[in-house]
């Protein structure tokens, strides 16, 4: 209980560190990119300054050697001179979109959004008039827009990391789960085994006792009942071994023995074909899923109504249609009863469509789904093998 107090809290504070850590980054990142979208406004107030400088004395042979470098050097942002529908300057913008007036409405409205225009006006020598020469718009620089999306590639890193995380620990926990339900499914096989070799042993003593014939064939049916039992625990708590064999004639031996046990109010039919289907199978955990699935689709009827099993062959495939005339399912649960502990029934572990998706699925390489359902007229489940 200690332990697991310090994990959860040690697991807390690495979360709450890790947030901390991000938000920092974010913070740090926004902070940064104020700071070089003010350095670019300034660099590009200094070049309107200039510019504005210069037109002030065009005359003038002696501009100020200050001047004529800020003029003069290079600019990495996006920008234009506009004024009256000309274009008068412009640098690092493709001259075919300036000779589109709808291309330079949409550059104006972009770089207006992303920085403030500057009037470039200047006092006429002669006049002392104020002379405005265009406006200046001007982008964001290629470095600057980069700089912008970084906290979203961050935030998009950090979310692969945490659904990988989440992934493996998703995988580490079903692969813990599946570990333990081996561990007990080998454990409860081990320990039906013991009183059922005694039960072996008083059977074959009623034998020498003259025991009345017809409760030692019962006897040893119960017994048979307990073996089938006791290897299908076995084998579900290791990796079982495979044959190849007919999945009809198992089919059709696993329909006879539950038509036989169950009530005669249920109207059972068998649709199988004629030939031999092989395909590499185990019985004993084959014939568990089978039964898993009759019992299931009793219980959806109430113990009455009609149970059609159906074997069809596809090309390399076989497929065994399980159908029934009960309740039904609605479509959010056609994944879900397929999920550990999950039932509709009152009672009832909710382990049996379970067991039998990894029977099919993870043993025998096949699928297992509700291939169709309704509700208030029943349901259809439909194993998928491929043949040999």
């Amino acid at each position: 209980m200690l332990f697991n107090k310090h994990r959860n809290l040690s697991r807390w504070i690495i979360v709450v560190a890790s947030f901390g850590i991000i938000s920092l980054i974010l913070w740090n990142t926004y902070v940064f990119f104020q700071k070089f979208k003010v350095e670019e406004q300034s660099k590009m107030d200094i070049w309107a300054a200039a510019h504005q400088e210069i037109n002030s004395n065009p005359l003038d042979e002696n501009v100020n050697p200050l001047v004529d470098k800020v003029f003069t050097s290079e600019i990495t942002n996006p920008m234009f001179v506009y004024n009256n529908g000309s274009v008068l300057l412009s640098n690092n913008i493709d001259e075919v979109k300036l000779k589109n007036n709808r291309a330079i409405e949409r550059l104006i409205n972009q770089f207006s959004q992303e920085n403030k225009p500057i009037v470039i006006s200047y006092e006429d020598s002669e006049t002392k008039e104020t002379v405005v020469y265009g406006t200046l718009y001007y982008g964001n620089s290629v470095v600057l827009n980069k700089l912008k999306y970084y906290p979203l590639a961050l935030l998009l890193i950090i979310f692969l990391f945490g659904a990988v995380a989440y992934f493996f620990y998703r995988s580490s926990k079903i692969a813990a789960q599946n570990k333990l339900w081996s561990g007990m499914a080998k454990e409860t096989a081990h320990q039906i085994g013991t009183p059922l070799s005694s039960l072996i042993g008083w059977a074959e003593i009623l034998k020498s006792e003259n025991t009345n014939p017809e409760y030692i064939v019962e006897i040893e049916k119960d017994i048979s009942r307990l073996q089938t039992i006791t290897e299908r625990f076995s084998k579900i708590g290791s990796l079982p071994t495979l044959e190849k064999v007919d999945i009809v004639k198992e089919t059709i031996d696993s329909y006879d023995y539950l038509k036989a046990r169950s009530s005669k109010l249920i109207d059972f039919e068998l649709i199988a074909v004629s030939e031999e289907i092989y395909v590499n199978l185990n019985k004993q955990l084959f014939s568990w899923t089978i039964e898993n699935l009759v019992k299931n689709s009793i219980d959806a009827m109430r113990g009455k109504g009609k149970l059609t099993v159906e074997i069809l062959q596809l090309e390399n495939n076989v497929k065994i249609n399980v159908s029934d005339t009960g309740k039904g399912l609605s479509k959010k649960q056609f994944n879900v009863i397929f999920e550990p502990g999950y039932t509709t029934k009152k009672r009832g572990w909710g382990l049996g469509l379970s067991l039998a998706k990894r029977i099919i699925e993870e043993f025998h390489d096949g699928k297992i789904k509700v291939l169709h359902s309704e509700i208030g007229k029943g349901t259809t489940m439909q194993i998928s093998m491929k043949t040999v």
